[in-house]
């Protein structure tokens, strides 16, 4: 198994914790967002990820044997979670899984993709909008997303953002609050987000995830 992604990029360090969850061992292979251009735009990786993103992740399926390149960081996780032992991510239950994956989706659909390198990089390059517009851009969309997102935990969290099993939705929201401290975006609006980050914090997973805790951090 072999994980080609990026210290910092949100959708890696959501497959990052999946693997540690589930106690998959797999090589790492760096893809620098910001090295010569970006190193994901290359030619080599191209074939492997055609829309020059990070993650991809390159597997042996451990029914069939076939060897599978998969993009896109959810599809990627809930191929794992039915392909690989350990703990559950998405709920068996059709009800608990569409709870679960709501809280995933606001995350990593609604939040993630407006507020990444690519979309950061158009706003300050193409757009030419100072720094001081990126920050509030990022404020924006952040306190938009976690509002809604403590108003739905108040529902659904236990110990975690769906009861007290760790689920794809806390898999999700982590690199989300990352990206968010970050960018020092005020969290303190949202006592329920915080209690389940800092329980999920603490899990081995979780730490082994981490971003400064990769081989690339801060190259």
């Amino acid at each position: 198994m072999k994980l080609h992604g990026y210290w910092r990029s949100s959708a890696s360090y959501r497959v990052r914790i999946a693997l540690a969850l589930k106690g998959l061992e797999y090589e790492y292979s760096s893809i620098h967002l910001l090295k010569s251009g970006g190193e994901q735009k290359s030619a080599e990786y191209s074939r492997l990820n055609p829309a020059k993103l990070v993650p991809t992740l390159e597997v042996t399926d451990p029914n069939t044997g076939e060897h599978l390149t998969l993009n896109q960081s959810l599809a990627i996780i809930e191929y794992l979670d039915a392909s690989f032992p350990g703990p559950r991510l998405v709920p068996e239950s059709p009800v608990d899984a569409a709870v679960v994956r709501t809280l995933a989706l606001d995350m990593a659909a609604d939040l993630q993709p407006i507020a990444n390198l690519r979309v950061l990089q158009y706003l300050t390059g193409e757009l030419e909008q100072p720094d001081e517009q990126k920050q509030a851009w990022i404020a924006h969309w952040v306190t938009q997303a976690f509002q809604a997102f403590e108003t739905r935990l108040q529902k659904t969290a236990g110990k975690y953002c769906v009861g007290d099993n760790v689920t794809l939705a806390d898999v999700c929201l982590i690199p989300q609050v990352y990206n968010a401290k970050r960018f020092n975006v005020d969290l303190t609006p949202y006592p329920r987000l915080l209690s389940v980050v800092e329980a999920l914090e603490v899990l081995p997973a979780f730490v082994a995830a981490r971003p400064e805790n990769q081989i690339d951090a801060n190259t």
